[in-house]
């Protein structure tokens, strides 16, 4: 019986992702990162761990979202308003809150597993602070 000339190889390793550094010693971190999302909560992180780069980052995408969220309900108010517009615009609030419910949701879950939720233009927007 002869064998193979080379072993077999092992599938390669799946890239790596982005994980949050360790964290600095503060024993509520997950709590803070959570909170990030979590409306106007997002102040308390921001302004309690000013030394923790990732909290932070998470505080300010928190912000920019809940903004974001603020000035479309504004612009919804304006366009229900209108008569003919009024009628569609009034379900429109209800779907927005669930899609910004559900992109808070994953940012929390994904920021519990050490990654970061990227939104397109949003994140872009928050990294300038």
């Amino acid at each position: 019986m002869s064998e193979p000339p080379f072993p077999p190889s092992a599938p390669p390793p799946p890239p790596p992702q982005y994980t949050a550094p360790p964290a600095a010693g503060s024993s509520n971190r997950n709590l803070m990162i959570a909170l990030s999302y979590l409306w106007i909560l997002a102040i308390v992180p921001l302004i309690v761990e000013k030394d923790d780069r990732e909290v932070q980052w998470h505080a300010k995408h928190g912000l920019v979202l809940l903004v974001v969220e603020i000035v479309l309900y504004a612009v919804l108010g304006v366009l229900s308003l209108i008569p003919v517009i009024g009628c569609v615009a009034a379900i429109l609030p209800a779907i927005v809150f669930l899609g910004f419910l559900v992109i808070r949701i994953m940012a929390i879950m994904k920021a519990m597993n050490g990654e970061r939720f990227l939104i397109p233009g949003l994140s872009d927007f928050a990294n300038r602070f």
